[in-house]
């Protein structure tokens, strides 16, 4: 059976019609985004040809991805590690720290330091790929971390405006900049406001639309204290610390991406991300980028109504995309307090959300209204958005439409995107070892289905390793 990804010309129909669908405009009689009747399925990605595909990768380098896949595929073996380094004695263990350096560390992180990080962004761009610098910190408790925490992502801007130009993006959390109490306090009471628009909130600053009808609005059962004086005076300092880092990016034209979290603090998050957009986004090419997580029942809601705001506003919009990485998180909570899950209830309608607001996005990409990131390992969303984009005549070469995958993962899929002459970017964690250990924890444990189903990548490295085996010993392709 062939390797490359199968896509039928019912799924390309269904991923357009999908985003016609919901097209404020298609309500108005304005263009829809629908194929021609003529249409047929665009292999735009090409993955047979294994020997084109990893043109440049040592083999040196594929065995120890193709090794790495295979151990991390390999359930009671993660249980096992992961179980090890949950434990702050075993984690802080020099022998274990060694241990994660060596595997799982070397695997999915760039480097202790953003020079470190750099270094890989230089090479990823002479194999025609760029990187995005993720400082790979957690949840900040208070206003010192914050202010450290705002340091090392200055630090990153620095490091990446050195860079080739663009080569390299910048990856921030809110929850680093912001005590992780103030960002649930703070998307308690915009939840309250949603229900209840009569109330004021006097520390809220102009912004797009946060939540939607179909938020879980449910988290917030009953209205919140406000915030105290002290914690408004903290609000804005954490405005401040994302603007700085803002202005940074947009002095040497480098996109800022800002993760999203899970849903007890996200209308916070989305909050600060959407200001920021609003004070960097004015020039021709945006530099503050939020995330859409569509494994959310809310994420294509959300979407139209802070595309509807940014035209108005007159603001380019700038857009990740991703599926999401706290389903098990997001599970528990739910259950424990007794509501539905903020998650689609399968993982068809997370995919149909997916490739829907993927399709959505890049109409407004050919209008020259939006900037996106579509950041996926699915293989099938990747094949279809390419096709679409090449549909719509975006150039391959428009910074404005990017794909990007982790460090370590996906690999067949971002060189299958480079190949097709796709702009491509590689997520590069980075920082100390015992810095990053719950980065790598609650990677392993949201990404647990993805490590066991990467079966597509294991296939594609052992067909080019047996492929250059018989190369070179047989002397015959």
């Amino acid at each position: 059976m062939a390797i490359a990804s199968r896509i039928t010309t019912r799924a390309l129909s269904t991923f357009a019609a999908t985003a016609a669908a919901k097209l404020p405009e298609a309500a108005a009689g304005a263009e829809a985004v629908t194929l021609p009747s003529s249409a047929q399925p665009q292999q735009v990605l090409e993955f047979e040809d294994t020997g084109r595909l990893f043109t440049g990768e040592p083999s040196t380098a594929l065995v120890r991805t193709l090794a790495a896949l295979q151990l991390m595929s390999a359930g009671p073996l993660v249980d096992v590690g992961l179980a090890a380094l949950r434990s702050p004695a075993v984690a802080a263990s020099p022998v274990v720290q060694a241990a994660a350096r060596a595997t799982a560390y070397k695997h999915f992180c760039a480097g202790e330091t953003a020079e470190e990080a750099a270094a890989r962004v230089q090479r990823l761009w002479r194999g025609g790929m760029g990187g995005i610098l993720d400082y790979g910190i957690e949840d900040a408790e208070d206003g010192a971390a914050c202010d450290r925490n705002v340091a090392g992502f200055l630090a990153a801007v620095d490091v990446a405006a050195a860079l080739p130009p663009g080569s390299a993006s910048v990856c921030i959390k809110i929850t680093a900049l912001c005590p992780i109490a103030l960002l649930e306090k703070t998307s308690d009471l915009l939840r309250w406001q949603h229900k209840h628009p009569s109330l004021q909130l006097p520390w809220k600053q102009h912004s797009f639309p946060i939540l939607s009808d179909s938020s879980p609005l449910y988290f917030t059962p009953s209205e919140p204290v406000p915030l105290t004086a002290e914690e408004e005076r903290e609000l804005r300092l954490a405005h401040g610390r994302l603007l700085a880092v803002g202005a940074r990016c947009a002095e040497h034209d480098i996109p800022l991406l800002v993760d999203a979290e899970y849903a007890t603090v996200q209308p916070a998050i989305d909050y600060f991300t959407f200001a920021g957009a609003l004070a960097c986004n004015g020039g021709g090419r945006p530099i503050v980028h939020g995330t859409v997580q569509a494994y959310l029942r809310d994420a294509r809601d959300r979407l139209e109504a802070m595309v509807r705001a940014a035209e108005e506003e007159r603001v380019h919009l700038g857009v990740k995309v991703v599926r999401g990485a706290y389903l098990t998180r997001e599970a528990r909570l739910a259950e424990s307090l007794g509501v539905p899950s903020p998650i689609h209830a399968t993982i068809q309608d997370t995919h149909d959300c997916y490739n829907g607001c993927a399709a959505f996005l890049l109409e407004r990409v050919r209008r020259g209204s939006a900037s996106l990131m579509l950041a996926t390992h699915n293989v099938e969303s990747g094949q279809l958005a390419a096709a679409r984009a090449q549909e719509l005549g975006i150039g391959k070469g428009d910074r404005n439409l990017q794909f990007a995958q982790l460090m370590g993962m996906a690999d067949g899929l971002s060189l299958g995107l480079r190949n097709a002459g796709f702009q491509v970017s590689k997520y590069l964690p980075y920082g100390p070892v015992e810095h990053i250990i719950p980065y790598l924890i609650r990677r392993a444990e949201e990404n647990r289905g993805l490590l066991s189903a990467s079966s597509f990548d294991r296939q594609l490295l052992r067909k080019e390793l047996v492929r250059r085996f018989k190369n070179a010993v047989m002397g015959r392709e």
